[in-house]
């Protein structure tokens, strides 16, 4: 993994990633104090999709420095990875969620996270920069914090994922686990438990890490039990380390920056936010926009009690903070399903699956593309099975295409030009899994639940639409598209570089690829 300068990526932690990332010019920074209510979001907002932007200087944490836009442009991770865009990216990480890399055990005095251990006055939002994304919400979120659970409770393997908090009450935090997840399945199978869960929330991880950690619902690929540690490690080509946690009986990621050691108590449930409380009621309050791109809303969560705070001492600790439904947010959360829905269709019928891609527009979990090679009749009926699949294995998703070779799964107006020529819509629009577990943060889910409180428990899903835009097998010539010669023709032998640059600037949508194409 070669960079433009021919400096290595250095990945073990976030640090050394950006300062990777400075060194090759692809990092904006500023030593202007930046408010992390509302101003953080602001800022990323205006430049989303940009380059990374490290915050020297934040306001209420003198001692802290803040990242964001870290996984915004898909090219930056590339290079940071060593991937030859978004194929080889989606090939590359699917060998490597199946094939881990442990990580390995580092001893308590060699890791960075516990250079400093706080046991006393452990008011949470002390430590944690927590941001308010929209003027919508009234309290700020934890969002950036990644759980991290390893060994018996999740049936041996290692898990890391994304849980927002809001610590209301010090040291006690409401923690949110999306319905299905990970960390609810393990809510769920120990709800009952004399005992709480005890895990740890890593702030400022590798980026690898982090990668893994916004993967979800892909759990046919990833279940529990799976080593999702060992596949960060196999994404940056080097084990994780990991050190034993101090007072509770978990490990923490021993190159992240910060690290709240607690308590998970699934039934010790409480209101996300004071106005959600007052009013007795869920799903009703704004709290934390959500990937869908609509604002999420406050419920009852169970509590994550901080029994110690561990933090590095020798540099600032950096924290990776981000806006939900930006594309930082949106890369974080596809990269790693792509890959696993390539997987899964791999699995299926190994070979006719070519690629897959997750628009932004299709919001996170909402959607997929499937691109397919079909090699005989029969593979008609595969690409059924694989939109099918896709959609039972990924709840809530609610739109799945599949396309052939010749369509540009990149580009939306590819897609929908063959949604317009390709699809009959008597016989290739699917309706899978009605009834079926959904996601409350899509509002067309809610309304699902009439009257009653809009939670997980109350709502059904309506069904997907699944989209075969494929031309069947043996009528390719039938659907040929055309390719004008633009292979054959320098422009440069008609217009000045000038003219060219001037003629191609006024260019836009559609024709800048089917330009390149000659289709």
């Amino acid at each position: 993994m070669v960079s433009a300068t021919g400096k290595t990526p250095r990945l073990q932690s976030l640090r050394e990633t950006v300062d990777w990332l400075r060194e090759e010019g692809l990092l904006l920074e500023t030593e202007v104090e930046v408010d992390p209510d509302l101003e953080i979001t602001g800022i990323q907002k205006h430049l989303d999709g940009s380059y990374p932007i490290l915050f020297r200087r934040v306001k209420g944490y003198p001692d802290y420095e803040v990242v964001t836009n870290l996984f915004a442009n898909m090219e930056v991770v590339d290079r940071l990875f060593g991937w030859d865009g978004p194929r080889d990216r989606t090939r590359k990480l699917a060998h490597a969620i199946t094939h881990p890399i442990p990580p390995v055990e580092v001893p308590q005095e060699e890791a960075p996270c516990q250079e400093e251990v706080i046991l006393t006055d452990l008011e949470v939002n002390r430590y944690v920069v927590a941001i308010r994304h929209t003027e919508l919400e009234k309290e700020r979120t934890i969002g950036s914090g990644n759980s991290v659970l390893v060994g018996p409770y999740f049936r041996g393997g290692s898990h890391i994922g994304y849980n927002r908090m809001n610590a209301r009450w010090g040291n006690v935090c409401t923690f949110q686990a999306a319905p299905g997840s990970h960390m609810w399945q393990v809510i769920t199978e120990h709800y009952h438990d004399d005992r709480p869960i005890p895990l740890t929330m890593c702030f400022g991880v590798p980026p690898a890490a982090t990668l893994i950690a916004g993967s979800g619902f892909d759990y046919v690929v990833l279940p529990m039990g799976a080593d999702e540690l060992g596949a960060a490690g196999a994404v940056q080509g080097s084990p994780l380390r990991v050190v034993r946690a101090r007072t509770v009986d978990a490990w923490a990621l021993a190159d992240c920056d910060l690290v709240l050691e607690g308590h998970l108590h699934p039934r010790d449930k409480r209101f996300e936010t004071a106005e959600a409380e007052a009013a007795g009621v869920q799903g009703k309050y704004p709290f934390h926009p959500e990937w869908a791109g609509y604002m999420g809303k406050a419920y009852r969560a169970p509590t994550f009690h901080v029994t110690a705070i561990t933090r590095r001492r020798r540099a600032k600790p950096i924290f990776y903070v981000l806006g939900v439904h930006t594309l930082d947010d949106n890369n974080i959360d596809t990269t790693v399903r792509e890959a696993a829905i390539f997987e899964l269709c791999e699995r299926l019928q190994p070979g006719l699956i070519h690629d897959v891609h997750i628009p932004y527009c299709m919001t996170d979990w909402g959607g997929c593309i499937l691109q397919v090679k079909k090699r005989n009749r029969l593979d008609d009926g595969f690409v059924r099975n694989f939109l099918v699949a896709t959609m039972a294995t990924s709840f809530g998703m609610r739109l799945a295409v599949a396309v052939d070779t010749d369509v540009d799964i990149y580009s939306m107006d590819e897609i929908v030009w063959a949604l317009t020529t390709r699809v009959n819509p008597r016989s290739d629009i699917l309706t899978p899994v009605p009834g079926g577990a959904g996601q409350t943060f899509v509002p067309a889910e809610r309304l699902t639940a009439g009257e009653q409180a809009w939670t997980a428990m109350n709502i059904r899903f309506e069904g997907g639409l699944a989209i075969d835009a494929t031309v069947p097998y043996g009528y390719e010539k039938d659907f040929q598209r055309p390719v004008y010669p633009v292979h054959r023709v320098d422009l440069r032998r008609f217009f000045t570089e000038d003219q060219i640059a001037r003629g191609k600037s006024a260019m836009r949508g559609w024709v800048e690829l089917l330009s390149r194409t000659g289709r």
